[in-house]
């Protein structure tokens, strides 16, 4: 972290710029020209450098918190707040309404506002925070009945990933004595509910349709599913209103810790090295400012690569329990953030990619990454009608802003900060792959092919 002296002068100096120090001129008046002077770079002329940003108190938010902790922000010449939010609605609503400059969101919000589900919107994402980060965790009492269907290893432990097909017996068993089988996700378009809708549905359990008089998504549903936030789930569990839950961290750990949960797969093992959150601002927002917009997404940038720097996460740890940010106790935040995972209390493993902030071009939004979510919610009738190919790519690329993020990185790279090899050479999308937990192949330029591949959910024909 700066020191406070370091943070103090440059304070007192964007005051005197701010109001002149002597008020000749007002804050309207001073010029981007002079506030860009306060940026180490001097590459870019700041359209606006008072900005406010939201987060969900959650681990991936930490690209935020570093790039203002350390001073990333600032060597970009802007004077950053960075704001918890109580929801995810909230969060997407503040962005729209323009009470939040840009925002920690989930993949799928931007992209739901922009293909017409839920509120409707043009928000753009420059900036992907990270890859991985989720788990799913079940009751104690859940657990117990699946951990008979799990195999074991020489060294009597659970071998993972464990698919649903240990948890199926026990939904069974819930509805043949009359009782729903209850489980929570953060959002209706987070990438948690699709993955633990890929999970079940990779077992042969219907986690349930959307239709536009079921906005619930629980039509023929074997597990009803239903939206809590995060920093509640642990308490929601444990008061019996759900029996397990897809969370980001801290909150599968948190459970360990308190003992009333285990965690039995996280979403590396879903789908390896998952996009999860991105940095979103409006359309508007990015067109008025984009010089602003190019400054926000080098900080950012800066940050991820902080993050996956060895040795960087136990101060990363520090700051992310401080209270303003995901205020967590640090050994909680620990267990997931140093390159482990707890699931049974005691059962520590090595997951050195389970929080991944830069490398693998994490911080790259690939048109690849954001169709899969647009797959997934016409698998499931959040799009309710079928859409040619080109519809997926045409929508994606009004969201997905590749072109900022190669600013960003170009300049980063002339001013020493990443070497030129960090930037990668693509048309956007990423290679065919079948790194998921039931094996299927997922190439995102075919789209439609794809949302036919599945036993479950909707089917459609190739629509011209």
């Amino acid at each position: 972290m700066r020191s406070l002296v370091t943070k103090t002068v440059w304070l007192l100096s964007f005051s005197c710029l701010l109001y002149s120090c002597g008020g000749k001129k007002s804050k309207e008046e001073t010029s981007s020209g002079e506030i860009a002077e306060l940026s180490k770079t001097a590459s870019l002329e700041i359209e606006k450098p008072q900005l406010t940003f939201g987060f969900i108190k959650l681990t991936d938010m930490a690209p935020l918190a570093i790039a203002k902790e350390k001073g990333f922000f600032e060597d970009e010449g802007l004077f950053v707040s960075v704001e918890a939010q109580s929801n995810w609605k909230n969060v997407l609503d503040r962005v729209i309404d323009g009470q939040l400059d840009g925002s920690h969101m989930l993949a799928g919000q931007p992209i739901a506002a922009g293909a017409g589900f839920g509120r409707q919107a043009q928000l753009v994402t420059p900036f992907s925070m990270d890859l991985n980060g989720n788990g799913i965790t079940v009751s104690n009492d859940v657990w117990s009945k699946m951990k008979p269907n799990v195999p074991v290893g020489e060294d009597g432990k659970p071998i993972h990933p464990i698919k649903a097909d240990a948890l199926k017996p026990v939904i069974n068993e819930y509805k043949n004595s009359g009782k729903a089988f209850k489980m929570g996700m953060v959002f209706p378009v987070s990438t948690h509910n699709y993955e633990i809708r890929y999970w079940l549905a990779a077992a042969g359990v219907h986690p349930g349709m959307y239709t536009s008089e079921n906005v619930q998504g629980q039509i023929d549903a074997e597990v009803l599913l239903s939206v809590t936030p995060p920093p509640q789930m642990p308490a929601t569990l444990e008061a019996g209103t759900i029996y397990g839950y897809c969370v980001g961290e801290p909150w599968n750990q948190q459970a360990v810790f308190k003992g009333i949960g285990v965690p039995v797969t996280t979403n590396y093992d879903i789908w390896k090295n998952n996009p999860e959150k991105v940095f979103v601002m409006t359309k508007k927002f990015v067109e008025e400012n984009p010089n602003t917009a190019v400054a926000v997404t080098k900080a950012l940038i800066r940050a991820g690569k902080w993050l996956d720097e060895p040795g960087n996460r136990a101060e990363a740890v520090k700051i992310l329990s401080m209270p303003q940010y995901v205020g967590a106790d640090e050994v909680v935040l620990a267990n997931s953030m140093t390159g482990t995972f707890e699931f049974e209390k005691g059962d520590k493993r090595d997951m050195p990619d389970f929080n991944v902030f830069y490398k693998y071009n994490a911080t790259y939004p690939f048109y690849s990454d954001g169709i899969w979510f647009l797959t997934q919610m016409r698998r499931w009738g959040q799009i309710p009608e079928s859409k040619p190919a080109a519809w997926y790519e045409e929508t994606i690329k009004d969201i997905y802003r590749p072109d900022i993020w190669k600013k960003a990185a170009k300049l980063l790279v002339e001013e020493g900060h990443i070497p030129a090899a960090d930037i990668p050479e693509t048309d956007g999308y990423k290679p065919a792959t079948s790194d998921f937990i039931d094996g299927n192949v997922y190439n995102a330029k075919d789209p439609i092919g794809y949302i036919n591949s599945f036993k479950i959910g909707n089917k459609d024909e190739a629509v011209q």
